[in-house]
């Protein structure tokens, strides 16, 4: 058997960072304004904030934080165990 080559692939922490930029480029009508930050939060938590233009901001939380709430179950299934905390800023809200 072969071991597998993982050279090219990302680190694992980066996985869910850099598939909620990419699930968030195809909700907002503004992908170029579109960031994510990641943080290393208390007992192992990964915190990602994740930035939309002013106008997209809904479009992200969805009706009723119905896309909120499935972007944090698909992140948090590729999260390897840990837990992981999505914070939603607007480009006003920018630290």
């Amino acid at each position: 058997m072969s071991e597998r080559d993982t050279s090219d692939e990302p680190a694992a922490g980066e996985v869910p960072r850099d598939l909620l930029e990419y699930l968030a480029e195809g909700l907002v009508d503004e992908p170029e304004k579109v960031s994510v930050e990641k943080f290393d939060g208390e007992d192992g938590t990964i915190v990602l904030e994740l930035c939309v233009a002013p106008d997209d901001y809904g479009k992200v939380i969805g009706r009723g934080g119905r896309t909120a709430r499935a972007l944090r179950t698909v992140i948090g299934a590729l999260a390897a165990g840990r837990y992981v905390r999505i914070d939603l800023l607007d480009a006003n809200e920018i630290r």
